[in-house]
């Protein structure tokens, strides 16, 4: 089962975007190593679906946090490694021979710089096994949960051939017998072991890159339950991008898994509804969410509608484009998945009534689906009183504080519905009617 979530709800949270700056994935991008970072992108676009295997996951990344464990090796010898063992071509002990001992006749009589990369890769392979060594070792003596693993790769490193390997000093002159024979041993025999020597040392740039971030900002690690328990607890979650970002609470459970969110223009509410986004999405993926604590049932998927534009090409307006969104995300709450489904400010590229009428009937639609979580904000106050019946459905407002005549947004969740009307103040307050007076 593969976890659900199309681009625009990835695009609404702004969950990618490896070079812009504010995206989720350039807060964690800190890895040292390419292969790392193509790690780092097989997570991103990979959510786990398995309770189990988030858990294991996260207490890896814990772990690392918790040792402070720092990456041993230097990005550019773990390159020149990565392409000497992916060059391989399942030669014979005498054909790399052969091989070898062309490229260095060649070098001394044309320039032929093919035997010196050769050495130059051999070296750093060399090099970076030794420091792979060292970690091993760190983390067996630290009990980490990658004890199976750790115990696979040392009893490559205790191979006799490797322990030769590993016994060589680099910085004195290799003949080319020496050269020849590891090699054939890193390059052909050792292959796949090498293979996998080099996806630990991604693994585990990863590992320590976002464990760092998570430590540096305090993060914490979501625990995954059942899909079943229909359950999501987060303690002072907030938005992870977002500097000194307000923090909120906030529990849904079977009976009680709707919430409806109220509250001004600029109150908060896109921002909190986005953090609760991006918490599920990181917990998904095993990686730390900016929070307290979290507890949460495992989703099939997220669906969001929180920017959603009009289609020219389509010749979709602004409206219609919400209402195709909104029917998508009642075609996937009926398959009978386990989603969390946002939808910020329903229908207001439409007239109040209709908005009002709308939201009515597609919050208390919703509702009926206990298997999902749902997220629901409006402005339209209205709307909330005419839900009170529902006994699934829980209040939240984000409340403005006035300043004289100064909105001011705590950004603090507070239960019910909000009674703030400062919108005709605002407009005031800039001075718009006046200066249409004047003119």
């Amino acid at each position: 089962m593969s976890f659900k979530i199309d681009r625009q709800s990835v695009g609404e949270l702004n969950l990618l975007g490896k070079f812009r700056q504010g995206s989720v994935y350039f807060l964690f991008n800190k890895v040292k190593t390419r292969i790392g970072e193509k790690l780092m992108d097989e997570m991103f676009a990979h959510p786990l679906t398995d309770a189990a295997a988030i858990n294991r996951r996260t207490a890896v990344f814990q772990f690392f946090e918790e040792k402070g464990v720092v990456f041993p090796f230097e990005a550019d010898e773990v390159a020149l490694m990565r392409e000497f063992i992916d060059t391989a071509a399942g030669k014979s002990p005498w054909a790399v021979m052969v091989e070898v001992q062309l490229h260095k006749l060649l070098a001394g009589l044309t320039k032929d710089g093919r035997f010196k990369n050769r050495l130059l890769q051999l070296q750093a392979t060399i090099v970076t096994l030794k420091k792979c060594l060292g970690l091993l070792e760190l983390l067996k003596s630290e009990n980490s949960p990658l004890q199976g693993h750790v115990a696979a790769l040392s009893a490559i490193m205790q191979q006799k051939d490797i322990r030769s390997i590993l016994d060589c000093d680099i910085y004195k002159p290799m003949s080319t017998g020496t050269v020849s024979r590891f090699d054939f041993l890193l390059r052909n025999r050792y292959n796949e072991a090498m293979k996998d020597v080099l996806q630990f040392i991604a693994e585990t740039d990863v590992y320590i890159a976002v464990s760092n971030v998570s430590r540096e900002r305090r993060f914490c690690y979501a625990t995954a339950v059942a899909k079943e328990e229909n359950l999501f607890q987060a303690r002072n979650l907030r938005h992870p991008c977002i500097t000194k970002a307000v923090g909120n609470d906030l529990q849904m459970k079977e009976g009680s898994n709707l919430v409806f969110l109220t509250g001004a223009n600029m109150a908060g509410k896109s921002t909190w509804m986005k953090s609760i986004g991006i918490g599920m999405y990181m917990a998904h993926i095993g990686f730390p969410v900016a929070a307290s604590e979290m507890v949460f049932s495992v989703r099939e998927g997220i669906f969001s509608s929180i920017n959603v534009a009009d289609n020219m090409g389509m010749g979709y307006s602004h409206f219609y484009a919400e209402v195709i969104r909104v029917k998508d995300a009642a075609l996937a709450a009926a398959t009978g998945q386990h989603l969390l489904l946002l939808f910020d400010e329903l229908f207001k590229g439409t007239n109040v009534k209709d908005a009002f009428d709308g939201t009515l009937a597609v919050t208390a639609g919703f509702s009926e689906y206990n298997n999902c979580l749902f997220i629901v904000s409006t402005h339209i106050i209205e709307v909330g009183e005419a839900l009170k019946s529902l006994p699934n459905v829980q209040f939240r407002f984000m409340p403005t504080v006035m300043d004289g005549n100064v909105p001011r947004y705590t950004y603090t969740l507070q239960e019910g519905i909000t009674e703030d009307r400062q919108g005709m103040m605002i407009i005031e307050n800039e001075g718009i009617i006046a200066l249409i007076n004047k003119m």
